[in-house]
């Protein structure tokens, strides 16, 4: 009896334990849905959660490069077993409106069945001299695939020098299947290179790098529970 009744104690103690991890690990994923729900309802009223475009936050390497709120951060969870493997920003316009622009100096490829997408080779991290990293921009398109990318880059496009600053398109809500839309935003990620030359599958957490110090914002999810990202200097009012 003792035994079983041990058992039972250890099997309640790890729900109890694992239930809190889950709670703690979403609780501030829930505070930052509600406040894109917030933003999205009235941008107007929250025109302190946002960076403009351009904005380098003290001598971080990288520019914003759109305007809007920062909703969701690197390794945020959305269901169990899901990583956000970037940032969402989100403009607070219509989808086509609001400007997105190049990070960092890069080299621009448009893969021939990207809609909405584009990477950028940086050949030399800033960061991690040597190695070579790459910026992933993504949902530039209306709900139905309607490109807002800029025709300078159509698809097929092939390692395009551009330099930081140079205008990609426009935030859109095209989630990757038509009549499905996303809210409309930015997706900006770093991702790693393979070895070979080319990029690997920025869906995996592991195969990108925690933005925080290339923009000089708080982005990890995990070191940032419940502030609003802005640059040093700037708190929300």
């Amino acid at each position: 009896m003792k035994k079983t009744f041990l058992i039972i104690a250890i099997g309640v103690l790890a729900g109890v334990v694992i239930f809190g991890f889950i709670y703690l690990r979403n609780a501030h994923n829930s505070l930052r849905s509600i406040r894109i729900v917030q933003w999205i309802r009235n941008p107007e009223q929250h025109n302190d959660w946002s960076i403009p475009a351009g904005t380098r936050c003290g001598d971080a390497p990288f520019i914003m490069p759109t305007s809007g709120y920062i909703g969701f951060l690197w390794d945020d969870s959305f269901r169990p077993g899901h990583h956000h493997a970037g940032i969402d920003v989100f403009g607070g316009e219509e989808p086509g409106k609001t400007p997105v622009y190049t990070a960092y100096d890069g080299y621009l490829t448009r893969l021939s069945d990207w809609k909405s997408s584009i990477i950028v080779r940086i050949p030399d991290d800033p960061l991690q001299p040597g190695r070579q990293i790459w910026t992933y921009y993504t949902h530039m398109a209306d709900e139905q695939g309607n490109s807002f990318i800029v025709a300078d880059f159509p698809p097929g496009t092939h390692e395009v020098f551009i330099p930081a600053g140079t205008l990609l398109g426009y935030q859109g809500n095209y989630s990757g299947s038509a009549g499905n839309p996303t809210g409309i935003h930015l997706h900006f990620s770093i991702v790693l290179d393979d070895g070979n030359g080319g990029f690997k599958n920025e869906l995996d957490i592991h195969n990108t790098l925690d933005p925080s110090p290339y923009l000089g914002l708080n982005l990890n999810a995990h070191q940032n529970r419940d502030e609003i990202p802005l640059c040093p200097g700037n708190p929300v009012k």
